[in-house]
């Protein structure tokens, strides 16, 4: 389940709650509580795996190629498209 994060519009409280993607937002603030709690937007952290994606060139010191440490669906370029025309392949 995602956490969201809240804050009251009345007292200022932020706080993060686990909730189903189903379930209704909060309204009720926790502290003060009064009806005025307003999910805000954050970004969530998460990395695409596996074949057809490409990597960004943000890596730095020791992070290894993931898709070369898996062995998966590789071409002999070390990277997974091949054909040299990609950003990736350059």
């Amino acid at each position: 389940m995602p956490f969201y994060e809240y804050r009251c519009g009345s007292c200022g409280h932020e706080f993060e709650a686990m909730q189903k993607m189903s379930d209704a937002a909060l309204t009720d603030c926790p502290e003060c509580a009064k009806p005025e709690l307003v999910k805000l937007i954050s970004a969530a952290g998460f990395r695409l795996k596996g074949g057809g994606w490409y990597e960004t060139d943000f890596k730095s010191g020791a992070k290894k190629n993931v898709a070369e440490s898996k062995g998966s669906g590789e071409k002999s370029g070390g990277h997974a498209c091949g054909t040299g025309s990609c950003p990736a392949c350059n």
